[in-house]
């Protein structure tokens, strides 16, 4: 029986390790992939704290892999396509979780739940588009935005050096919003046509002077920092939180009677969303910014990860 090196959480709470395990068998409408890229996102902490559905369990959801063998009845893609796979792995399952991730040489996966990759972006730059760039991208796409207005985007990171870049060249009035000044030369060279810092003005005021936001994108997890942003919208306009915060939001009643107003969240989609994130970045050379891992130092890439210390998304890169 085949063997592949995989990166396996051995039980809820346990550290990830690396193990030799039998290749996956494609079952029916599955192909087997063999895995070239798989992005490390906060998301995986969910397999490592427990939330799994079993165990032994492979994490990993921003994988990019090239079909190896198709099982029975698979016909949507030909051995040799390069596809991507994200959170939703189709027929509800979730990638990582209720079905092996990408933290592994070989992994299986529902030929509806993948999306094509050209070669015109590298298998490195693509895997974190699978989740955090659908993710931002989506949340743009479907506002209330429309070319020319103001969008701002809270917090430069993982997330927000993506925001940055996908507003800017989707036409809007860009505003990056960071702590600090270290950050605006960055986010300016990403797109942004103003910086808001926050450890020197209030980015709410700071907002309201420009003409109120259409959307803010809320990218940190500061539960409080959030919270006041709803302050610098403009009438009728939309902050959108896309951050995972355990914290509960700070907002009254008066909050949203100042004017019409909405808060909401948003969450990963699945093949047709990546599908248009991957076409859009292709179209304008819109790329993360990224750290790249061999497959057994996927630990430190996850530790790096998970103390904000990458730069700004962690990548495996498995065919090394």
């Amino acid at each position: 029986m085949k063997k592949m090196k995989a990166m396996q959480i051995p039980a809820a709470g346990e550290k990830m390790q690396l193990v030799e395990v039998p290749v996956p068998q494609p079952a029916e409408g599955q192909v087997l992939l063999r895995v070239e890229a798989c992005g490390v996102c906060n998301g995986d902490s969910m397999a490592m704290g427990g939330a799994a559905s079993a165990y032994p369990r492979i994490p990993g959801h921003e994988v990019i892999g090239i079909v190896d063998e198709l099982g029975a009845g698979a016909s949507k893609w030909k051995i040799g396509a390069r596809v991507g796979i994200g959170w939703h792995a189709g027929h509800s399952h979730v990638t990582g979780l209720t079905m092996d991730g990408g933290y592994a040489e070989y992994m299986v996966a529902y030929e509806d739940s993948l999306s094509s990759i050209p070669n015109e972006i590298s298998v490195m730059e693509a895997a974190p588009l699978m989740c955090a760039g659908e993710t931002t991208f989506s949340a743009i796409k479907n506002s209330k935005a429309r070319p020319g207005d103001l969008v701002a985007i809270q917090g430069i990171g993982g997330l927000g050096h993506l925001a940055v870049q996908f507003a800017s060249k989707a036409g809007f009035r860009t505003v990056a919003i960071s702590r600090g000044n270290d950050k605006e030369a960055l986010a300016r060279e990403l797109g942004a046509h103003h910086y808001i810092d926050s450890a020197e003005e209030d980015p709410a005021e700071a907002l309201q002077a420009l003409g109120g936001a259409k959307v803010i994108l809320a990218t940190a997890p500061n539960a409080k920092a959030v919270s006041s942003l709803i302050n610098g919208l403009g009438q009728d306009g939309e902050l959108i939180i896309v951050t995972t915060s355990t914290d509960p939001l700070e907002l009254s009643a008066m909050d949203f009677l100042k004017g019409p107003g909405t808060v909401k969240g948003t969450l990963t989609g699945g093949a047709e969303e990546i599908q248009a994130t991957i076409n859009f970045s292709v179209l304008t050379d819109t790329r993360p910014m990224i750290e790249s891992y061999p497959l057994d130092r996927a630990s430190e890439a996850y530790d790096r990860m998970m103390s904000a210390s990458t730069r700004f998304r962690a990548v495996l890169n498995i065919s090394e």
